[in-house]
């Protein structure tokens, strides 16, 4: 009988992955920001990527195999 995986389950756990590996990167995004408005440079390009890292959870409720699961990252690949 082979093992069948519920990807409902399997949700919350990327989730959680996830959300402790954008930790350090919005931690590291909140210092550049704060650097940046010190010496009053443009801040549009940090926050977009903080917005980018605070979405990352809601793209794995579109997901729907196991390989876009397992493939989840906050990295950003070009």
């Amino acid at each position: 009988m082979p093992i069948t995986v519920n990807i409902e389950k399997v949700r919350p756990i990327i989730k959680e992955k996830l959300r402790a590996e954008r930790k350090p990167l919005l931690e590291a995004q909140d210092v550049l920001y704060i650097k940046a408005q010190e010496v009053g440079e443009d801040t549009t390009a940090i926050v977009a990527e903080k917005q980018r890292l605070r979405d990352i959870t809601n793209t794995v409720d579109s997901m729907t195999t196991l390989d876009e699961l397992k493939a989840a990252t906050c990295k950003v690949t070009e």
